[in-house]
């Protein structure tokens, strides 16, 4: 009779690594799953704790009423375009600093989805081009049309006419 020896100890070492690669496997999923488009085409949910930059540290801030920055990411929101914050008159910039304002409170409401999925257009500066909207109990709630509403931005200038916000 021949023996066998160390089969049984194999047979343990096979399941042991066997729970190791499963875990592996789950783990690297959920990373890979992070920020990956969803079931709504090629749209990502994004959350974060906003900021406004310069003011406190944090991973993911509003660098005025339609740029953000997560991380060395910059994100330009599409849809409208907001006044600036050294703007050519006061009333231009107080303007600018409401929208930058009103947009860390809008992003603060909770997850946002983002078009443009892991590989979105850039503009001439580098900043991902995308859209953002809410899924609310009434539909979706665009972020353009929400600024544009509350007089803080207006339409992206490729169809309205610009507003001059020193007037």
């Amino acid at each position: 009779m021949r023996r066998r020896f160390g089969s049984r100890g194999r047979g343990r070492r096979t399941k042991s690594w066997l729970v190791w690669l499963a875990t592996a496997v789950m783990l690297a999923a959920t990373l890979w799953l992070t920020g990956r488009p969803t079931a709504r085409g090629d749209a990502i949910s994004i959350e974060h704790r906003w900021t406004i930059c310069g003011e406190r540290r944090s991973a993911a801030c509003v660098i005025d009423g339609d740029t953000v920055a997560i991380g060395k990411r910059r994100i330009r929101l599409t849809g409208y375009d907001s006044p600036e914050l050294d703007g050519a008159c006061a009333e231009e910039s107080a303007r600018a600093r409401d929208a930058r304002a009103l947009l860390a409170d809008w992003l603060n409401r909770g997850p946002v989805m983002v078009d443009g999925g892991n590989n979105p257009p850039r503009d001439r500066y580098g900043r991902e081009l995308r859209a953002a909207r809410r899924i609310t109990p009434d539909g979706e709630e665009w972020l353009a049309d929400w600024m544009i509403e509350r007089g803080v931005a207006e339409g992206d200038g490729w169809i309205a006419a610009h507003i001059n916000w020193c007037e």
